[in-house]
Order: C-alpha cells, then sequence, then structure tokens
C-alpha cells in the first residue's frame, strides 16, 4: 500500500545504472555496520541532593512538595525503592565517588584522602570531559577537585569555611563560590544554587559541541539549612535574615525543593534542545536523610527526618535513573542499592574498566536497568563515624527485612523503623536466625578492615 502524498520513484523514469547504485546506497545503509560506527560514548550526569530523604518527592508517594520535574524522571526512567547512604554528607560522599566502604578509606569529616581513586578519575583517564559542580567539603587544598579527575569546577566550600567574616552562611544569597580555582564573591540578588547549576549547564553544552562525552557531578547546594528564601520565595531581597544562623527557618524547606526540583528540570531540557538526552544517562539521589526539623508525608504517614541518624529515616535516599531506549519508562526495582555500587555501575554503563588495584566494594546494578536480574546484593554493610573516630562508630549489616548492628541490636525495620525494640535473639525462628547469622558474619569480615584502602602519609594532612 502506498502512503498518500507521499512521492515515490519510478524505475522506468531513471537509467538502470542509477537504479542500480541507488538500491546498492539503500542497502548499505540498513547493515549493522553503519548503526555501529554512529555509536557515540554514553554522557553521564550524576545529580546528588543534600540532605533528601526518599519521603519528600511524589514519585516515592511523597505529598508534602511539588517535585514534577523529578517524579517526570521517574515516568521515564526507574525508581529503586530501596537505596541506602550514610547517615551524613562527607561519608556518603567519600563511599559514593570511590566505590568503597567507609570503614576501608575514610578518615575524617570535611575530607577526601588524596591517595582515593575517583569515578572522575576513571572518566577523565578514559577521555572523558569531567566536570563537578555545587558542594565540595572535601578538603581545602584548591587542587583538589583537579586531584580527584575534575577538569573544571564551580563549588561552594573548597579553600573558605562555611561563614564569612559577620557569620553569614555563603552558599545561597551573596554566595562565595570557587570557580576554576578562582575565588568568587557574587553580589546579594546572586543565588549560588543558580550560578553553579548554569555553570554545568554550559559545560554540557561546551562538551557536546567538541565531541567529547562527558561526566558532570553535580552534589547539590540545595536542600541544606540554613533553610532560607530562594529567587521564587517572596521574601527574596526582602528579608535575607535566615542565612545569619545554621538552620535559618524550616517553612523555607518547601521552597528549596521546588527550586531544587527545578534545576533538575532545566538539565533535562538542556538534553533535549541538545538532542542527546537518549545518549545520557542522568542519576538523581540524595546524599542522606532530610534534616532533622522537618516532617514530611509520605504515603500517608509523617516521616520525621532523622540526618546524622542510622535508621531508616536516615540513610534511606531517592534514586532515579533516566536513559531512554535503555530502561523502560515507569519501572521501578526493589533490589538493594549501595553508594559503594555508583561507581561499579556509571563505569560498566560507559565501558570504563575498575581496576581490579582497587578492590572496590560496590557491586553494578547496570543489568537492573536494562531489565535484567542481575546479581542484587543480599546485604548492604555501612560504618559511619563522623569523625572518622571508630570507638564512635555506628557500624551495621541489613537486608530489606532485617538489620544488626556491632553492639548486637539486632531490629526487623518494616515493623520498627525508628529501631525501638530489639528483637530477642534466642527467641527467633529459623529463617530470622538464618539471617542473623549471615548478616553477622558481614560484620566479622569488616572489623579488622579499619583505613585498608588509605595511603597513611595522608592521615595528618
Amino acid at each position: 500500500m502506498r502512503r498518500p502524498g507521499f512521492k515515490y520513484l519510478n524505475p522506468a523514469n531513471y537509467p538502470s545504472h542509477f537504479v542500480l547504485t541507488l538500491g546498492l546506497l539503500l542497502a548499505l545503509s540498513c547493515t549493522p555496520t553503519q548503526k555501529t560506527s554512529t555509536h557515540q560514548p554514553l554522557n553521564i550526569i550524576v545529580i546528588m541532593a543534600d540532605d533528601l530523604g526518599y519521603e519528600t518527592i511524589g514519585a516515592y508517594g511523597g505529598s508534602s512538595y511539588q517535585t514534577p520535574e523529578i517524579d517526570r524522571m521517574a515516568a521515564n526512567g526507574m525508581r529503586f525503592d530501596h537505596c541506602y547512604a550514610q547517615p551524613l554528607c562527607t561519608p556518603s560522599r567519600v563511599k559514593l565517588m570511590t566505590g568503597i566502604y567507609n570503614v576501608r578509606n575514610y578518615v575524617r569529616f570535611g575530607l577526601l584522602d588524596k591517595s582515593q581513586t575517583t569515578f572522575g578519575n576513571l572518566f577523565r583517564k578514559a577521555g572523558y570531559a569531567t566536570c563537578i559542580v555545587g558542594k565540595w567539603q572535601l578538603g581545602k587544598d584548591p587542587a583538589g577537585p583537579q586531584q580527584a579527575g575534575f577538569d573544571q569546577h564551580c563549588l561552594w566550600q573548597v579553600r573558605e569555611g562555611r561563614i564569612d567574616s559577620t557569620g553569614r552562611d555563603t552558599r545561597f544569597s551573596k554566595p562565595v563560590l570557587e570557580v576554576d580555582g578562582q575565588l568568587k564573591t557574587f553580589s546579594d540578588t546572586d543565588y549560588g544554587p543558580e550560578i553553579v547549576s548554569e555553570y554545568g549547564l554550559d559545560f554540557i553544552e561546551k562538551s557536546h559541541h567538541e565531541g567529547k562525552p562527558f561526566l558532570l557531578y553535580y552534589p547539590m547546594i540545595l536542600t541544606h539549612c540554613p533553610f532560607s528564601p530562594t529567587p521564587n520565595s517572596p521574601e527574596w531581597g526582602v528579608d535575607d535574615s535566615a542565612v545569619m544562623t545554621y538552620k535559618g527557618q524550616a517553612h523555607y524547606f518547601e521552597d528549596m525543593v521546588a527550586e531544587m526540583d527545578g534545576i533538575v528540570g532545566k538539565i533535562n531540557r538542556k538534553l533535549e534542545v541538545l538532542g542527546i538526552q537518549d545518549n545520557t544517562l542522568l542519576v538523581f539521589t540524595g546524599d542522606n536523610g532530610t534534616d532533622v526539623p522537618v516532617v514530611s508525608v509520605v504515603d500517608g504517614k509523617e516521616v520525621a527526618g532523622a540526618k546524622g541518624q542510622s535508621t531508616d529515616a536516615g540513610t534511606r535516599v531517592p534514586l532515579i535513573i533516566q536513559w531512554p531506549n535503555e530502561i523502560k519508562a515507569n519501572s521501578s526495582s526493589v533490589d538493594l542499592v549501595d553508594f559503594s555500587d555508583f561507581l561499579p555501575t556509571l563505569s560498566e554503563a560507559a565501558n570504563i574498566k575498575v581496576p581490579d588495584s582497587l578492590a572496590i566494594d560496590g557491586r553494578s546494578f547496570l543489568p537492573q536497568l536494562r531489565g535484567e536480574s542481575g546479581q542484587p546484593r543480599e546485604w548492604i554493610y555501612n560504618w559511619y563515624s563522623r569523625s572518622g573516630d571508630p570507638s564512635k562508630a555506628s557500624v551495621f549489616a541489613r537486608t530489606h527485612r532485617y538489620k544488626l548492628y556491632e553492639s548486637g541490636a539486632f531490629y526487623e525495620v518494616p515493623k520498627d523503623a525508628k529501631e525501638q525494640y530489639p528483637l530477642e535473639i534466642e527467641a527467633l525462628d529459623a529463617d530470622a536466625a538464618a539471617i542473623y547469622q549471615m548478616l553477622n558474619a558481614v560484620l566479622v569480615r569488616y572489623k579488622k578492615q579499619r583505613l585498608n584502602k588509605i595511603s597513611k602519609q595522608h592521615l595528618m594532612q
């Protein structure tokens, strides 16, 4: 059947050699080798919101805030229902960037040990353009971002601290940022999250026009306190007092979530405009649970933020991944995902080999992204000490259902999310007792591995 309005060739009107040549060209255009030759390396964008638990996102059943852009990502990609970070920012960042459990390479708060290899190092070595924007807080050496594998950066809190000489927090209004090694103080009308995100958007466009695959790592400044007005708040430019305190005013959290969601939307639209959305793996997650003053509603139940705590509300974070033509739209997974799993997953997706010498702890969940069964985790291990002091560490191993601390406390998490009623070990049924033994073996396995993946000469720097 001929389609109306479509002009068809009549072979009788053309010389035989023309028809033969045309047929050969059409045949060649349909061969598999032609498709392979036009394949482009995969772009990677990792967005990690600051202090944002799973309960804040609409796609997870959250009803306290509007997150249409992140929800759209979930509708176009895959939502992971059991992704677990560390309870606090620096421990999560070190784990995510290196693929190694904190027990083996976390030194202290605000530091990434210089001896560590990050996904930035791996991607840059593989020929990727690399960039990090947002929040650094991994050491005060101006060369730190470069050493971690990033060619370009626009970051808050590299060499400067959290506040200026007046006690003003410098990440939101009138931000102080490090831009490719240059310290810059912006005006009262500038907003830190917008400046760093615009830098990231420019990096995406520049890399695309130069024909280079890119890795953009965006550990966001939002939604960390001080809870303060955004450019879309009525108080913006009128009342800036909230940034003079550590916590600010909790009612601004809703505005900050909306601002964060809008930035995710801008990044997605940039990919669409450039025509590279299908060739870009876009990740959205959070670095730990929501901050303590914030109470949100998810599936009709209130969840109080528990940042800094090892409970579900302190460690369970959203994980949504979009990769058109590879990930089935509106899909979900209940597999356990640990922050150490990001490095091997991203590397495998980009066909970058992780050297065996790194001895990472993470496990790739790329097969699950593609709808395959893969090799899901049976358990997650967590070693957390803000200061790095082992005597103050909260150490546990968990499955979906059960959680065992090194102290011996054993909880059934779905029935006791706040971990108030430890189970009696002697009263466990056979199945629960078997899981207890498995988790105990995990704790024993890692007990003696403190700092066995760092160069000791960096400890005192």
